[in-house]
């Protein structure tokens, strides 16, 4: 098999010293299988090319999972509700002031920018989840484990943006909670490369496989009869 994509040879190295084997994973059950969607809303996408290209890849991806019987979660993030921020700490210290309300505002039920992408082909069946941390599995963040756990969902495929961000935060996170995770290299999305392969590469290394779309579609989920 390739080297996964854009991978150093000193994480290939390191994998192959590891646990002797590029794949994390070789197939997984599509009815076990979920799909997650992170933050593909206008606030984050906005015009990033880099943003608005994996979205052909994750429309895809969310077609076949609906085809073979997986889920597909759209995840987003309220950080805001009637100016009043969910996340104070965070606001308080990693923006200025304007910038933060901003980001509190835009991200609030109402507004433009947590409205999802008008180009993602999220249908009735699907399921949405609304965070309120980078990831959406810690604890209080969101409902995604009453989601996922009733329908037997063991193996997620984690998608959206940005990569080295919420993604990745959400991809560690539900590895260490004992589900199989994926990360997609080609529907994943950062506005900087260097900041989307930081994000793979490290995830690659202890938490998860890292597969592109053709990858998953023809190898992982299996050929489309």
């Amino acid at each position: 098999m390739a080297p996964p994509y854009g991978m150093p040879q000193y994480v290939i190295d390191r994998v192959m010293a590891k646990r002797g084997r590029l794949p994390v994973y070789d197939r997984f059950d599509a009815a076990t299988t979920a799909l997650l969607v992170v933050d593909m809303q206008n606030f984050y996408v906005g015009e990033i090319p880099s943003v608005l290209g994996i979205i052909p890849n994750i429309n895809r991806l969310a077609a076949r999972l609906r085809e073979t019987g997986g889920l597909v979660v759209w995840l987003g993030m309220t950080a805001g509700a009637g100016g009043i921020s969910r996340w104070p700490v965070y606001h308080s210290n990693f923006f200025t002031e304007a910038r933060g309300a901003n980001h509190r505002d835009q991200l609030s039920p109402g507004h433009n920018g947590h409205e999802f992408h008008c180009d993602l082909d999220i249908n009735e069946g699907d399921a949405i989840v609304y965070k309120s941390r980078f990831s959406a599995f810690i604890q209080g963040a969101s409902n995604i484990e009453e989601v996922l756990r009733p329908r037997g969902i063991e193996n997620l495929i984690v998608t959206g943006t940005a990569t080295n961000m919420c993604c990745d935060t959400t991809a560690r996170d539900a590895m260490m909670l004992d589900y199989r995770v994926v990360m997609v290299a080609d529907a994943n999305g950062a506005r900087y490369e260097d900041d989307h392969m930081a994000g793979l590469t490290s995830f690659y290394q202890s938490f998860g496989d890292v597969r592109t779309t053709e990858e998953v579609l023809g190898e992982l989920l299996g050929a489309k009869d």
